[in-house]
């Protein structure tokens, strides 16, 4: 129990620097942690007319986050995304499945448009 409460703990923290650094990028945070039948989505954003559906992934290193994201976890946040496109999104919109990566020490590592599906 109290590993996992870390670990809860540990991805809030990424979540809200992965914000920051998004918002330094000029992105607009839209919303965060939202729950879909379908899934989660860590961060919705926006710049301009593109909106991005984040997963943030939060490791202890950096050679950690090689292995921190499959297709099936990409496969449910674009569940999702597609579950919570009208609600954020507009026709003129585009849209996409982005990941950032965050390791104590690093730089975060941006992934956009990481699910063609």
């Amino acid at each position: 129990m109290r590993d996992r409460k870390a670990a809860e703990a540990a991805g809030r923290r990424g979540e809200r620097v992965a914000g920051w650094w998004l918002r330094l990028k000029g992105w607009r945070i839209l919303d965060r942690r939202v729950r879909t039948p379908a899934g989660e989505v860590d961060l919705i954003a926006r710049r301009g007319n593109l909106v991005a559906f984040v997963e943030v992934k939060t490791r202890a290193t950096a050679a950690e986050l090689d292995y921190a994201i499959d297709q099936r976890r990409l496969s449910r946040v674009a569940a999702a995304a597609e579950y919570l496109m009208s609600r954020y999104a507009g026709p003129q919109d585009d849209i996409r499945v982005d990941v950032l990566l965050l390791a104590k020490g690093s730089v975060p590592r941006h992934i956009e448009n990481a699910w063609i599906g």
